[in-house]
């Protein structure tokens, strides 16, 4: 199983905001780093990012499934 971000960065591309926006608004550099490298991060760090970008969780991550 994995979380992909890339719906997150894409977004932060459409919204013309750079990752500092972020860390602005709460979220840490290594946060952000764990979540580029497909990491778990904490559901308050989602919160945080929703907040921030007045949006859904499913606006920002995916769920990747596993080959079987």
């Amino acid at each position: 199983m994995s979380i992909s971000y890339k719906k997150l960065w894409i977004m932060l591309i459409e919204l013309d905001l750079q990752k500092k926006y972020l860390v602005d608004r709460g979220l840490g550099w290594r946060v952000l780093s764990k979540m580029r490298n497909g990491e778990k991060v904490r559901t308050d760090t989602i919160e945080k990012i929703c907040k921030a970008l007045n949006c859904q969780p499913g606006d920002i991550m995916e769920y990747i499934p596993d080959d079987e």
